[in-house]
């Protein structure tokens, strides 16, 4: 009987130590489960919305210079491509050599329906004078009166046609119609003039500005007199405003057109490119540190950290970016903790021992964790 009793005291010590053993084992396993990671929280901060694009450097407005003559030659050009004119400044002059000939051929006669004119309206004012005299016969009184006034209207086509010559010869100068910059010069001495053909192109007020295109999601931020930013690829960034926002989309790209005005400077040049930067008034949003967010092929995400220290993965919808941080359109509320580094390797419900700054942070939630 002691025998069986001193057996079974045995086989109980043997048990109790196989427990102990299996319990320091476990020990260890356990505590590997919590990770430790760094952790910031979701914060308001101020953020300005900014949206950027590019696009190229157009004439505000452009005036196109030509003639509407043709067939005259171009005796002489007086400017050149980058010039600075005003209204009416003479650009190019025509050769008006044969169209002296012409005015003076229409001069000619002129002064012939003028002789024959007055002559005719004597005649007809003598006749009139004795119509009721039975002088000359009602036919003959008709006729003179008929020759007079055929007589004024050759007059008047003659002056006509003196008159468009002269007109003719004041267009042989070609003028600037608007004070700017000349942008392009097609024409050369020697040249024979068309009337379809552009000889200048000119920049109104010498101002250039920035024409981008917009996706159709953004081009609602947008408004009138909005600051903008242009940079140009030589440096210099300039301060403009939106002056134009189109009406319409394109069907096929679904961007929208976007002027933005600039300040007279030398750097710019049209056909140009630029890039520009659309910004409005920093407002307070919630926002995380870049190195937060995470991308799936579902979308961005936020691995959070909820009360019992444990990793949950949410989706979210970003905003702008700025100073290191990001803007959280939908997402966790503000105060909630987020995952820094090492967010990729948690899965949902994954321990978690926090750290702030990179040191353990004072609240680790020990309790919940053990």
């Amino acid at each position: 009987m002691s025998v069986n009793r001193l057996a079974a005291a045995a086989l109980v010590l043997v048990l109790s130590a196989c427990s102990d053993r299996s319990a320091q084992v476990a020990s260890p396993n356990a505590a590997e489960l919590a990770r430790a990671v760094s952790i910031s929280t979701v914060q308001l901060r101020s953020m300005a919305r900014s949206l950027a694009a590019s696009g190229l450097l157009v004439s505000r407005e452009e005036a196109s210079v030509g003639t509407e003559l043709s067939g005259f030659v171009v005796k002489d050009v007086l400017v050149e491509e980058g010039a600075v004119v005003n209204a009416g400044a003479v650009l190019a002059i025509l050769d008006s050599e044969l169209l002296a000939a012409k005015i003076a051929q229409a001069a000619a006669r002129l002064a012939q329906a003028d002789a024959h004119a007055k002559l005719a309206m004597s005649d007809a004012a003598r006749v009139e004078n004795v119509k009721d005299s039975n002088v000359f016969s009602k036919e003959h009184i008709e006729n003179r009166l008929a020759q007079a006034e055929i007589a004024k209207a050759e007059w008047r086509a003659a002056n006509a046609q003196l008159n468009e010559l002269r007109t003719q010869e004041k267009r042989m100068r070609i003028r600037a119609p608007v004070s700017g910059l000349i942008l392009e010069r097609t024409v050369n001495p020697g040249d024979v003039a068309n009337s379809a053909q552009v000889m200048f192109r000119m920049a109104r007020d010498s101002l250039l500005e920035l024409e981008a295109e917009i996706p159709e999601a953004g081009i609602g931020q947008l408004s009138l007199g909005q600051v903008a930013t242009v940079s140009l690829p030589s440096g210099p960034e300039l301060q403009g405003e939106v002056r134009l926002i189109s009406p319409r989309i394109d069907p096929q790209t679904k961007l929208g057109r976007v002027r933005v005005s600039l300040p007279l400077d030398p750097a710019l040049r049209e056909g140009g490119f630029a890039r520009v930067v659309f910004s409005r008034e920093a407002t307070p949003v919630p926002a995380v540190p870049e190195k937060a967010v995470q991308f799936e092929a579902g979308g961005p995400l936020l691995v959070i950290m909820d009360e019992h220290n444990r990793a949950k993965r949410v989706a979210i919808r970003t905003g702008v970016r700025a100073d290191g941080f990001v803007a959280i359109v939908d997402g966790p509320d503000i105060g909630s903790r987020v995952v820094l580094g090492g967010g990729a390797f948690l899965l949902d419900g994954d321990l978690i021992d926090p750290m702030q700054n990179g040191e353990l942070a004072a609240d680790t939630y020990s309790e919940a964790a053990r």
